[in-house]
């Protein structure tokens, strides 16, 4: 946080503010002050002189935002009387020191320099923690309502989140009579934000309680054995709420029950639920609770960037979980309709965040080679064996005109300058579907031939798009308001022949990354962090910690 010190104004912000300051009336001489103006006066002497108590690091556009808030109300204290602080005052202090109940860092908003002042009555101090205290809720109030980073400047996240602006938010702080509830309104009003808040306190009591031990590494453990790591793995999984047997009970043998505790473990981290503790079970089983603590401040983050409504019915896909859900609104509550597993992009093809709208389904789809995967894969393939795309029902074009791979020369060729096109059928990269959200990245939810890699624990094969377990029932919910039953689907299909579908109204899609949230019955989730966002986010969050 930086240093908070009187300032005078620098000179190209002297210059935006000159015709405000002046605009602004004189100074009111002290015998002219009538009963509760004295702040008031200090306020305005600060403003038209150039000087107030607010950060170095403050920003022109915020100050003349926060100059002209208290000019239009002829500099009237929002925070402070002649008195003291008000009420409001207080109730801001004492959530701004609750900042971390939210994962967001108190020493961002300067508290020692308002704790300073909140017991005075001197008319220049109480002006002072006015002006600061107005400055630091607009930056609370923005980082509770659409989080502290701004995410496009983050690698392959193109999120824009939207929320009340500075005088928006100073002005609803000074029109409720209640500040607190005031403030509950800005942080998302979302069941899942709710459930993640919640279970960030209980992983911090558990942290001031000593955490949970660790499991020392040795060979793999599986049901029947006995091992005295046992003894530990059980106190760890019942503090973790993973087992909810005896966890006195002094036996070394990995029992049926331990077992059980084992795998819901392994069910909330997204690994093999398999009840043995191989080298991928152990490495969650050591993460330490104050890394899920961070973990799970990181994510709430993420949550703070999304809108409160998603729309009436969406599909929203998780790429850390590999996971796809449509959800239907029913008016008190959402509902999950579908779930279904996906493939997306390996870590150095990186499926992008980002949220569009889907508008429609095509069946038996073609598929246009992208040039990247031509020239990398495919143009040292045919400089091999001309006719290796045969196979693959992949025919090649220069613009509308079919080309021979035979009478190519391929060997003299350094990029491929042709386009290269897949027919459908049951080879097609596509599969049979494909969703489409037209959209700047080119990623698109399809259908795919290779199903065996559902069956994966980590699903990140793609070259960013995502490829869908079950794109029949996923044709259908979205197609079914418009007669499409999963029969109809599949006749379609069994046709052979390419259809586009719209869809009557479009669907949002929303493309997120959350490596930690809370399902609907209390258990947190955790997922391993495949394409190393968290460290970026982190160092955003937390650079001055």
């Amino acid at each position: 946080m930086p240093t908070l010190v009187l300032l005078a104004l620098r000179r190209p912000l002297a210059v935006v503010l000159l015709a405000l300051v002046l605009a602004m009336p004189q100074a009111r001489a002290a015998g002219e002050l009538r009963g509760n103006e004295q702040v008031a006066s200090v306020i305005e002497q600060f403003i038209t002189s150039g000087h107030a108590n607010l950060s170095s690091q403050v920003d022109s556009e915020r100050l003349f935002q926060i100059f002209t808030f208290y000019h239009d109300r002829d500099y009237k204290p929002i925070w402070t009387r002649d008195s003291g602080p008000k009420t409001k005052a207080r109730v801001l202090l004492k959530a701004l020191k609750a900042a971390r109940d939210h994962g967001l860092d108190p020493a961002r908003y300067a508290i020692s320099d308002l704790e300073m002042r909140i017991d005075s009555q001197n008319p220049e101090e109480l002006a002072e923690f006015d002006l600061l205290m107005t400055d630091v809720f607009a930056d609370f109030g923005r980082d509770l309502s659409q989080g502290q980073v701004i995410p496009s400047g983050l690698d392959d996240t193109h999120i824009q989140p939207h929320g009340p602006g500075p005088l928006t938010l100073i002005d609803g702080a000074e029109a409720a009579s209640d500040l607190g509830p005031y403030l509950e309104t800005l942080a998302p009003r979302t069941p899942q934000y709710a459930r993640l808040k919640a279970k960030l306190a209980t992983y911090r009591a558990i942290a001031a309680m000593g955490g949970w031990p660790r499991i020392v590494p040795g060979e793999t453990l599986k049901p029947g054995m006995i091992d005295g790591r046992v003894l530990l793995l059980r106190r760890l999984l019942t503090i973790t709420g993973d087992f909810i047997g005896n966890p006195d009970t002094n036996s070394a043998q990995y029992d049926p029950e331990l077992v059980a505790a084992v795998q819901a473990f392994q069910a909330r981290h997204g690994l093999s639920v398999d009840g043995v503790i191989g080298p991928a079970t152990h490495a969650a089983l050591d993460v330490p609770v104050e890394a899920r603590i961070r973990q799970m401040e990181i994510n709430m983050e993420r949550r703070r960037w999304m809108p409160d409504d998603l729309g009436e019915r969406y599909v929203f896909v998780n790429i850390a979980d590999a996971f796809l859900k449509v959800v239907e609104d029913r008016g008190d509550r959402e509902k999950t309709v579908l779930g279904a597993r996906l493939v997306v992009g390996k870590p150095y093809t990186r499926t992008p965040v980002f949220s569009d709208a889907m508008s429609y389904v095509e069946i038996n789809p073609t598929w246009g080679v992208p040039a990247s995967i031509a020239n990398n894969e495919f143009l040292p393939k045919l400089k091999q064996n001309p006719g290796v795309l045969l196979a693959q029902n992949i025919r090649i074009f220069s613009d509308q005109t079919e080309v021979d791979p035979w009478g190519v020369d391929w060997a003299s060729l350094s990029r491929m300058p042709y386009q290269l096109r897949q027919d459908p059928g049951p080879t097609n990269a596509l599969g049979r579907i494909k969703f489409m959200f037209p959209n700047k990245h080119n990623i698109y939810i399809h259908d795919t031939p290779s199903k065996t890699l559902f069956e994966t624990s980590s699903r990140f094969f793609s070259h960013g798009c995502m490829r869908v377990q079950d794109p029949e029932r996923l044709a259908e919910v979205l197609l079914g308001d418009q007669g499409w039953t999963i029969e109809k689907v599949r006749a379609q299909i069994a046709a052979g022949q390419k259809k586009i579908v719209n869809l009557k109204n479009k669907v949002p899609v929303h493309i997120t990354y959350l490596t930690a949230w809370v399902n609907k019955d209390g258990t947190v989730h955790f997922r391993n962090d495949v394409y190393n966002r968290d460290p970026q986010l982190a160092a955003a969050l937390f650079a001055d910690s």
